[in-house]
């Protein structure tokens, strides 16, 4: 069973059955519905179009649910448009979905998990992983966006930034999380940079091209993550940095700057220095004062700490970090390594195996786990 086939097919069958008349909750279903009978029958018996059988299946499902609550729906009506058997017109209705599942309506964590489940094709569990709550508690978030969005036209626009702000974290859903949207997410907001004039979707462009670049990089091959400093800069994408710094460069001559831009410009001054050492660290604060300034998150503060102490030196990262909440995500890891920075190893392998037990994932875990070991190892 090709899962990568089933996950590109389902915003194109959601569309069109959304186009059809269907309210999203209820085609959400239906295509689901589907899938699941796909994975049933196709080992034994694949179709011949693939999509087509997606269309057709999924609409019976709807249908069969639209009787069971007849006064929400003509029967007669919906019957008569039953696509006709033979192949389906190609038609991309991902990023008009990804509109839809934006809805302003919608929270951002509640539109992100609306567009893992109905056009990412995740599953309800794997989005409760990713955000780290019950599975029962992301079904109840997914229902209730559902319900939200139910009653929104198809062509009823959402909001550009909410739709831009769920790419992103599509991107980096897919960057580090088991099932692969980052190329997806690359090619979605390629796709929105093209139809509209808007100074931060080309800054998303940049910094999704920027750090997909570093991809190869980043793990080894037993799995286990390799930090910025260790990589191997060979193994970087040279052609997306190029096209990536290029597309911020135009950006920003518009002097509109918004924050994807300014992350844009801090990845790229990390992928133009050909060792760590010749980072320009002083310039990279400064965009960070720039980013502070522009959305005042605390995690942007965090990694402004980093960035202040490999230019002024640990003890003035940790002055910046000691202005800031310790309960912050990897605020422990940091606070490791400016100690071990400043050469306090006891301190910093204590941190270390702290932000190990609080780390979201396996291999960020394993990471400094094996961290915090070496350095017990050297006292």
């Amino acid at each position: 069973m090709n899962e990568a086939l089933l996950r590109s097919l389902t915003p194109s069958v959601l569309g069109i059955l959304v186009r059809r008349g269907a309210d999203f909750a209820a085609a959400e279903d239906a295509v689901q519905d589907a899938l699941v009978e796909a994975v049933r029958v196709w080992p034994a018996d694949p179709p011949r179009d693939p999509k087509g059988w997606l269309v057709t299946v999924a609409w019976r499902r709807f249908l069969d649910a639209t009787r069971a609550d007849a006064a929400r729906r003509r029967r007669e009506d919906l019957v008569d448009e039953e696509p006709a058997p033979g192949p389906t017109p190609a038609v991309d209705d991902t990023l008009q979905l990804y509109f839809l599942c934006a809805h302003p309506s919608l929270t951002p964590s509640s539109a992100v998990a609306l567009t893992l489940r109905a056009v990412g094709g995740l599953t309800t569990r794997q989005i409760a992983q990713a955000y780290l709550v019950p599975e029962a508690t992301m079904a109840q978030r997914i229902s209730r966006a559902k319900r939200t969005v139910s009653d929104v036209r198809f062509d009823q626009p959402g909001d550009v930034a909410t739709v831009l702000r769920v790419l992103y974290l599509v991107f980096n859903e897919g960057y580090s999380g088991d099932v692969d949207l980052a190329a997806e997410a690359i090619r979605l907001t390629r796709q929105l940079a093209t139809v509209i004039d808007h100074p931060e979707a080309a800054g998303l462009l940049a910094l999704m091209l920027i750090h997909h670049a570093r991809r190869a990089s980043r793990t080894a091959p037993d799995g286990s993550l390799v930090p910025l400093a260790e990589q191997d800069r060979g193994r970087w994408d040279t052609e997306s940095i190029a096209e990536g710094i290029g597309i911020l460069q135009t950006a920003l001559a518009r002097d509109r700057l918004g924050e994807f831009q300014a992350q844009a410009a801090i990845a790229a001054l990390h992928a133009d220095a050909p060792t760590t050492e010749e980072t320009d660290w002083v310039q990279i604060v400064e965009w960070y004062d720039e980013l502070t300034r522009l959305t005042d998150n605390p995690v942007v503060r965090l990694n402004r700490a980093v960035a202040v102490g490999e230019a002024d030196g640990p003890r003035a990262g940790l002055a910046a970090l000691a202005a800031l909440d310790d309960s912050l995500p990897r605020h422990a890891a940091v606070a490791a390594y400016l100690h071990e920075r400043d050469g306090d190893l006891a301190t910093a392998a204590r941190l270390y195996a702290e932000a190990a037990h609080k780390a979201p994932n396996l291999a960020e875990r394993d990471h400094l786990t094996r961290q915090a070991a070496r350095l017990n190892t050297h006292r």
